[in-house]
C-alpha cells in the first residue's frame, strides 16, 4: 500500500519549472507525483522510504533544493524576508549606482572595473536563482523562462567584459542592462509570489480551520466518563467525543447528547446559525457557538468533508481544462522559438540592416528578456485555482478545472426527486392496516432497519412508538436498490415491502407510495409526503432561463413526480425508474446532449458516474458522493449548483481572457523589441509584469459576489 508524503522545495521561479520537475519524475517512476509551483510544494505517493530520498536528490538535480516538509511552517510564515526578496535588496543595492552612472555627472561611476565588480554579484545571483533552473529544464528538454533570462542577462554581462577587457571602450559595455534585467525579474517574482498566495486564500482558510485536537470520551472501570485530549488525526470512526462551547468541531458525526448552536458558515456557506440536537449531523471545521454535546465519530483526519475539501482545492489544476492544452502546447515550443527569433534579430540587424554590433546585440536582448511563456502557464491554473476556491467558500466541492470546464458546456440537467428536490425528510401520514396491526408493525419496523432509504428511515421512526412486541423470526432479508425489500420467515411466508409498480398486479389501490405484501397479498399500504425545497422552483428556472432542459427522474410514482413536476414548471418528467434505467436513459441522453445529474441516493450513483457531469448533494451516500464530480456540502437547498454553474462559466471566461492577454502580449512585444523599440531594461520590466497582470485578472473571480458573476 502507497503511502503519500510531501516535499518543500526551493528554487522554482515559474509555472514552467513545475511542469519540469513533474515530467522528470514521472520519468524517474514517480507517475502519482504532483508539483504546485504556488506553494512550493511536491506531493509524492512511496512504497518504500528510500524513494523520498530519491525523489529529493532528482530534484536537486535539476538545479533546486527539496527537504521533506517540516512541521515549523509557522516559523516560515513569520519570516521578515523570503529568499527571493533577499536577492532582491542585495541585487538593488549594486544595481542603482550602475543605473547613476548612466544619468549622474560623477566620473568615478564611469570606471569599467567598478561597474564590472558591480556587477558581478548581481550575475552571481542570478545564476542562483535563474540559472540552476534554466540547466534542469534544459537536460529535462523543458526549456523555461529561467533559459531567457538567464542567456539575456548573461550575453549582456560577457559582451560588457569582453568589451572592456579588449577595446576598453564604453561603447562595449552595457554592465547596467545585465544587473537591471536580474534585479527587475526578481522584483517582478516578488510580486507574482504575493499574488499567487492571494489565488490560494481559500486552501489557506479551509487548512487554518481544522481542528489540531479533539477530547476522546473514555470510560473507567468505575464506568465513569472522562475525557483525553488527542491529535484529532488519531480519532477513529465510533470513537466518542466531547465538544464544548467555542471549539472547532473535529469530526464529521451525529450528536447522540446534548443541544447546541452551530456555524457552518466556513463549509456550507450558510450564514445564519444552526440549531443541533441529538442525531442531528455535525462536520469538521465548523464552530460550536454554545452548548455541549457528544458525538459519535463516523469520519475523522483525512476521510472528513473538510479534508476532501482541502485536498480538491489543492489537487484543481491537476485535471486541467482541455483549453489549457492550447496554452501548454504553445509553452512547450516557445522558448526555443524566442531563442531563434532573437538569433535573426541579431543577424538580419547587423548583416541586412549594416546596425552596430551593440544595438543590435541589445535589440536581441530585449527579444529574450520581453518574452514571457510564464504568463500562459499560469493563465489556467490561477483562474481554476480562484474558481474552485471561491466555491469552496460557498460549500462546493468541484473536483478539478475539467469540471468546472464541462459544467459550463451543459445543456440538460437532470434531477433525482427525493433529497434532491425535496427535502428528504420524509413524513409518515398514514399506515393502511389490512391485516393484523402487531404483525405489520413488527414487520416494517425489522425489515426497514436493513436499508438506507429515507422514507425506511422515517418509517423506523414512526414506528418507535408502536407496539412491537409481535415476533417474527426472519430467515432471510434482501434489498433490491430501486425495488425494495423482500423476506422470508421461519414458517416459509414471503413479504415484500415495495412501490405500487411492483404491486400493482396484487391490488388496485394506486394512490399510496409504500405497499406490503405477504405471499403476494396486501398487507398494507403507506401514505407519505415530503416538502419541495424552498430554492427548487428558482433553481429551475434560472437554468431554464440559460436555455438548458430540466428533466425529473425518479423511482417514485408517476402521480408524485407528475405532481412535482407541474408545480416546479419542468421541462420533463420520467418516474417508476429503476437505478438501471436511470442509468441507461443517462447514457442515451449523453449520446446527443452534455447532461449533468443531480442525486443523492444509492440509487442515483451509476447514473451520476454516466453523466456528462455528475453533482451529489452533501448528505447523500458515500457512493453518490464518490461517483459524483461537483459535492453541494448544503444539502437543505440546491441553489448551489447554479452558484457552480456561473462560477464554471465566469472562470472558463476568465481562462480565456488570461490566454488571450498571454498570447497578445507576446506577439505584440517581441516585434517591437526586435525592431528596437523597447530597451531589454523596460523589455524584463514589463515581462515581470504580465505574470502579474494574468494573475489579477484571475483574482477578480474571488471578490464579486456570485451574482455579479458574468
Amino acid at each position: 500500500m502507497s503511502i503519500k508524503t510531501t516535499l518543500s522545495v526551493k528554487g522554482m521561479t515559474c509555472a514552467s519549472c513545475a511542469q519540469g520537475i513533474t515530467k522528470h519524475l514521472t520519468k524517474k517512476g514517480f507517475k502519482d507525483a504532483k508539483v504546485f509551483y504556488e506553494t512550493g510544494e511536491v506531493d509524492l505517493e512511496y512504497n518504500n522510504p528510500e524513494e523520498i530520498s530519491t525523489a529529493i536528490s532528482e530534484i536537486t538535480s535539476l538545479g533546486y533544493s527539496a527537504s521533506e516538509k517540516s512541521n515549523t511552517m509557522d516559523e516560515l510564515k513569520h519570516q521578515r524576508f523570503s529568499l527571493t526578496e533577499k536577492r532582491f535588496i542585495v541585487s538593488l543595492f549594486f544595481t542603482v549606482p550602475l543605473l547613476l552612472s548612466m544619468i549622474s555627472a560623477f566620473h568615478f561611476l564611469h570606471n569599467p572595473l567598478l561597474q564590472f565588480l558591480l556587477c558581478i554579484p548581481v550575475v552571481i545571483i542570478g545564476l542562483q536563482h535563474f540559472g540552476k533552473s534554466a540547466y534542469g529544464s534544459i537536460i529535462n528538454k523543458i526549456p523555461n523562462m529561467d533559459v531567457l533570462i538567464a542567456l539575456g542577462s548573461l550575453t549582456a554581462f560577457i559582451y560588457s567584459t569582453v568589451g572592456w577587457l579588449l577595446f576598453s571602450d564604453m561603447k562595449y559595455m552595457f554592465f547596467e542592462t545585465s544587473a537591471t534585467i536580474i534585479t527587475l525579474v526578481l522584483l517582478g517574482n516578488i510580486i507574482e509570489e504575493r499574488s499567487l498566495k492571494k489565488t490560494h486564500t481559500a486552501l489557506e482558510a479551509l487548512t487554518k480551520i481544522q481542528p489540531p485536537f479533539a477530547r476522546r470520551i473514555m470510560y473507567a472501570l468505575t464506568e465513569k466518563e472522562k475525557t483525553v485530549e488527542v491529535d484529532a488525526n488519531l480519532i477513529n470512526p465510533n470513537d466518542l467525543v466531547l465538544i464544548n462551547t467555542g471549539d472547532k468541531i473535529p469530526v464529521d458525526g451525529q450528536i447522540y447528547w446534548g443541544n447546541a448552536v452551530v456555524d457552518e458558515s466556513a463549509m456550507t456557506g450558510e450564514s445564519l446559525p444552526l440549531d443541533k440536537t441529538v442525531n442531528d449531523q455535525v462536520l469538521a471545521g465548523t464552530i460550536l457557538l454554545e452548548g455541549t454535546i457528544k458525538v459519535i465519530v463516523q469520519k475523522s483526519g483525512s476521510a472528513t468533508i473538510l479534508s476532501q475539501m482541502i485536498e480538491m482545492v489543492k489537487n484543481a489544476s491537476f485535471n486541467k481544462p482541455s483549453i489549457q492544452r492550447i496554452g501548454d502546447k504553445i509553452s512547450a515550443k516557445f522558448v526555443p522559438i524566442v531563442i531563434l527569433i532573437s538569433i535573426l534579430t541579431f543577424l538580419l540587424s547587423v548583416y541586412i540592416f549594416n546596425m552596430d554590433v551593440k544595438p543590435a546585440l541589445l535589440n536581441s536582448i530585449a527579444v529574450l528578456v520581453i518574452s514571457c511563456p510564464c504568463a500562459m502557464g499560469l493563465a489556467t491554473p490561477t483562474a481554476v485555482a480562484v474558481g474552485i476556491g471561491r466555491a469552496a467558500r460557498n460549500g462546493i466541492l468541484i473536483k478539478g478545472g475539467d469540471v468546472l470546464e464541462r459544467l459550463s458546456e451543459v445543456d440538460v440537467i437532470v434531477f433525482d426527486k427525493t433529497g434532491t428536490l425535496t427535502e428528504g425528510d420524509i413524513k409518515i401520514e398514514n399506515i393502511n392496516y389490512y391485516g393484523d396491526k402487531n404483525e405489520i408493525n413488527s414487520v416494517l419496523y425489522s425489515l426497514e432497519q436493513h436499508s438506507a432509504h429515507p422514507i425506511a428511515k422515517s418509517l423506523i421512526g414512526f414506528l418507535e412508538t408502536a407496539d412491537k412486541n409481535y415476533k417474527i423470526k426472519f430467515n432471510s432479508i434482501n434489498e433490491e436498490k430501486g425495488i425494495g425489500i423482500n423476506a422470508i420467515d421461519e414458517l416459509g411466508n414471503k413479504y415484500l415491502i415495495t412501490s405500487f409498480k411492483f404491486a400493482k398486479q396484487f391490488t388496485e389501490e394506486n394512490d399510496h407510495q409504500v405497499y406490503l405484501l405477504k405471499n403476494e397479498k396486501l398487507l398494507a399500504t403507506i401514505d407519505i409526503s415530503d416538502t419541495i425545497k424552498a430554492s427548487a422552483k428558482n433553481t429551475i428556472e434560472f437554468f431554464k432561463s440559460k436555455g438548458i432542459k430540466t428533466i425529473l427522474l425518479s423511482g417514485d410514482s408517476y402521480s408524485k413526480c407528475k405532481s412535482i413536476s407541474d408545480f416546479l414548471m419542468m421541462d420533463e418528467f420520467y418516474a417508476e425508474k429503476l437505478p438501471t434505467e436511470k442509468t441507461e436513459f443517462i447514457k442515451q441522453l449523453n449520446v446527443n446532449s452534455k447532461v449533468a445529474m443531480v442525486g443523492d441516493g444509492i440509487n442515483d450513483a451509476a447514473a451520476i458516474s454516466a453523466a456528462y457531469v455528475g453533482i451529489a448533494m452533501g448528505k447523500g451516500t458515500d457512493l453518490a458522493i464518490a461517483t459524483s464530480d461537483i459535492v453541494l456540502i448544503n444539502s437543505k437547498e440546491i441553489n448551489g449548483i447554479q452558484d457552480a454553474y456561473t462560477l464554471s462559466k465566469s472562470t472558463i471566461k476568465t481562462i480565456k481572457s488570461n490566454l488571450f492577454w498571454a498570447l497578445i502580449y507576446n506577439v505584440i512585444a517581441i516585434p517591437i523589441a526586435a525592431f528596437g523599440f523597447l530597451s531589454p531594461m523596460i523589455g524584463s520590466l514589463s515581462m515581470a509584469f504580465s505574470d502579474v497582470v494574468v494573475i489579477g485578472n484571475s483574482l477578480r473571480l474571488r471578490n464579486k459576489k456570485i451574482g455579479q458573476l458574468k
